[in-house]
């Protein structure tokens, strides 16, 4: 188990610009779109929004998460990008960005990951109500490096395409 002194910090973490689509608190989610995916029991712990230069793994603005204070929604922030957590949902696979103002303590890390494994049981449930196929899942933890170069720049896709890509 690490130590809460163990920090994950600025030096390699790479900036990016997030627009905020859902602020902390909200009971709506949004799609980059600005559409309601659906509504949530409980609140959103997190800024939720996506980085307009890069197309994630479902063939939308890649997601990412902005730790802090809640930032009304069509924010647009530069801020470093920490980590990015995996998940797996409909047979597609999908990074979250993890980025924040300050140093990710292994406390927000291992918040995310609880969250996330959560949020990915309800998006199953969800699935089955909307009759979609394939597990949502967790995949845990990597690098924002990482998960940056599995995107797509958005100017390499036609946004006409970019739905469907």
């Amino acid at each position: 188990m690490e130590r809460e002194s163990m920090r994950i910090t600025a030096a390699a973490a790479p900036h990016v610009e997030v627009v905020i689509e859902v602020p902390r608190g909200s009971f709506l989610k949004r799609g980059s779109s600005g559409s309601i995916d659906f509504v949530s029991p409980v609140p959103c712990p997190y800024n939720y929004g996506s980085v307009p230069d890069y197309i994630g793994g479902e063939g939308d603005l890649l997601d990412a998460v902005v730790l802090g204070p809640r930032l009304a929604a069509g924010t647009k922030i530069r801020v470093r990008a920490y980590g990015a957590i995996g998940f797996s949902e409909r047979f597609m696979y999908d990074d979250k960005l993890i980025c924040s103002e300050q140093d990710l303590t292994s406390s927000q890390r291992r918040n995310l990951l609880i969250f996330f494994t959560f949020y990915s049981r309800c998006k199953g449930v969800l699935n089955l109500f909307r009759g979609r196929r394939g597990r949502a899942r967790c995949e845990g933890w990597s690098e924002a490096a990482e998960a940056l170069g599995r995107a797509i720049p958005a100017g390499d896709v036609p946004a006409r395409t970019r739905a469907s890509y």
